[in-house]
């Protein structure tokens, strides 16, 4: 891996759940993260993938310090940046940029593009003259595949594959190292996703980018993506690089969702096994003991329910450095190819 810019360990975040209206007693915690170990290389797409509600926004969140978390550390180039606060604090968020989920509700619709783009500008005036913020914003709207001269115009008045290239956009304003972008294509028609997918591999080879991509459709994660990160009930439960993940998954929860993958050759589709898990995903109130996907795994026996499975590779893989010697947080784990690797993409 190239040299880390950032290192995420240990990482929590739990919301507090209280009862009453004047005298509030807490009652308990919905655990979002809890618990994330991940680094980041530079100039590399890290991939997050994982069902609706596993902790993958809050992780973009606390990435970007829209939210400050309960324990853990995020180190930035080496420095501490979940303590900063301040100018100090001020100068990480200007290297970490968000593009966010939903291109309709991101952008505000009171102000032009011009204005939209520029916002940053307002905020960070170390990063553009005033005098030659607009000559800038023309420049962004060129570099995403948007006319300059639409500099003037609403929100309302551009298709949603536009909007998001505008949130791209405003994300490159201050010339960032990392961009966290969370689903960011999630709300668009297919031939579209194909677009701004293709733009922002483009983009991080001009600008020499780090990306955080995180998103459900592990297609297009395995697309952009250089290594893959597995997440299940605020934990990471396998993380590899993309063949790892997608040719050699060790733990069963990836094999699951990689099962679930469509397969458009009837052939492929015949010959290869479908995991359906059993129940439904526990709250995040009330975390199973042990390992967290015990009550839906095939797999769990006693020894699951009491030890919680480091994040490491499995013990039988160390001696080799064959492709399923990556880190897998399963106290049994097996390779298991699922989907034909050529069937994936």
């Amino acid at each position: 891996m190239a040299e880390p810019i950032l290192e995420v360990s240990g990482l929590v975040k739990h919301y507090p759940l209280t009862r009453g209206i004047v005298f509030k007693k807490r009652i308990g915690a919905v655990k979002a993260v809890d618990g994330v170990d991940f680094t980041l290389g530079r100039g590399e797409t890290l991939g997050i993938v994982g069902e609706s509600g596993c902790g993958k926004s809050t992780v973009a969140r606390l990435l970007c310090s829209l939210e400050q978390p309960t324990a853990g550390s995020i180190r930035f180039k080496g420095e501490e940046i979940t303590k900063l606060s301040g100018r100090a604090l001020k100068a990480v968020r200007r290297n970490i940029q968000m593009v966010f989920q939903d291109p309709y509700t991101s952008l505000n619709p009171r102000m032009t593009v011009g204005d939209i783009i520029g916002e940053p500008y307002e905020i960070h005036p170390e990063a553009a003259p005033k005098g030659d913020r607009r000559r800038k914003v023309q420049e962004l709207l060129d570099v995403v595949g948007l006319n300059p001269e639409y500099i003037n115009r609403y929100p309302h008045q551009f298709s949603g594959g536009q909007r998001q290239r505008i949130g791209i956009a405003r994300g490159l304003a201050l010339n960032p190292e990392i961009i966290v972008a969370d689903e960011p294509v999630s709300a668009l028609d297919v031939s579209i996703q194909a677009q701004v997918v293709n733009l922002l591999a483009r983009l991080q080879k001009e600008f020499e980018l780090s990306y955080v991509f995180i998103a459900h459709d592990l297609s297009i994660v395995r697309h952009i993506s250089d290594r893959v990160g597995v997440m299940y009930l605020g934990r990471i439960v396998e993380i590899g690089t993309d063949a790892q993940i997608y040719d050699h998954p060790t733990h069963p929860y990836t094999q699951a969702l990689l099962s679930a993958v469509p397969v458009p050759d009837p052939e492929a589709r015949a010959h290869r096994e479908r995991i359906i898990l059993s129940g439904d995903v526990p709250s995040p109130t009330n975390v199973p003991s042990g390992c967290r996907f015990r009550t839906r795994c095939w797999k769990a026996r006693e020894r699951c329910a009491v030890e919680v499975p480091a994040l490491a590779v499995p013990e039988e893989f160390r001696s080799t450095a064959g492709p399923a010697a990556h880190d897998s947080a399963c106290h049994f784990a097996e390779e298991k190819r699922v989907v034909p690797p050529e069937e994936v993409a």
